[in-house]
């Protein structure tokens, strides 16, 4: 089943991660995808591991700047011919308790997640709305909905990502263009799987299912928002977390 066939999706923070799990499972489900990061190098070969040219582009995008947003999403009408999917998924970390955080780690964080997500969301939205259609899926997190020690700027930054999505999808919603938004809560990944012991047997106690989530269970979700079998969703946000903190 093809449920993007013929139509474009961007990716940005796709080159690794969520993010290219995100633009693979687009691919097998019919799309091109081009995909935005700052790491270019990592970005082209994340590209060809999806297939070349034919279905897969890269472009360095810093999504802080809205001029290189912009050159992506013209990458994207250029060379596919249309905008029809946006997933900002682009992300960082600085994590420090609130008393040696320094204001730069904090600026840094709320800078790429949250006015990276505002670019991508109103810059995306501009194209779609011409073409009366459109879905944007927002990538949250857990930290946003219930605060995690160490993230005062990664936690702020992905509930921000909430409240942005809904006003977001109130504003686009009888142009056709649906915003929705993803919280996951731990997946496995390099990053995650390199915390101490002690930490992830803490999170792992708490969450029912009783094991850590993984990429392509938050790209299956992205795909749905990004489909028509959302097509009467909107404004929504998404928990794939295994249960923790219900």
């Amino acid at each position: 089943m093809e449920l993007l066939a013929n139509r474009t999706a961007v990716v940005t923070g796709g080159a690794q991660g969520i993010g290219f799990e995100i633009a693979r499972t687009f691919v097998g489900a019919g799309a091109r995808v081009v995909i935005g990061d700052v790491d270019l190098d990592a970005a082209t070969a994340a590209a060809e591991k999806l297939g070349g040219a034919e279905v897969a582009h890269a472009v360095r995008c810093n999504v802080v700047h809205s001029e290189q947003v912009d050159t992506l999403l013209s990458a994207a009408v250029d060379r596919f011919g249309s905008l029809d999917v946006m997933v900002n998924n682009a992300g960082i970390t600085r994590d420090a308790t609130m008393r040696t955080m320094t204001e730069n780690e904090f600026d840094l964080v709320i800078d790429v997640h949250l006015k990276g997500t505002w670019n991508g969301t109103r810059k995306a939205a501009a194209i779609m709305r011409e073409a009366k259609r459109g879905a944007i899926v927002n990538i949250s997190s857990l930290s946003g909905k219930v605060g995690m020690v160490g993230q005062t700027n990664y936690s702020a930054a992905k509930a921000g990502i909430v409240g942005l999505s809904k006003a977001a999808a109130k504003e686009l919603a009888h142009h056709g263009v649906r915003v929705n938004a993803i919280a996951p809560g731990l997946i496995r990944s390099a990053m995650t799987e390199a915390m101490p012991q002690k930490a992830w047997d803490q999170k792992m106690s708490e969450i029912p299912m009783g094991r850590a989530g993984e990429p392509a269970e938050v790209a299956n979700v992205a795909l749905f928002l990004a489909s028509d079998l959302s097509s009467y969703m909107t404004g929504t946000v998404l928990e794939v977390t295994g249960g923790r903190f219900m």
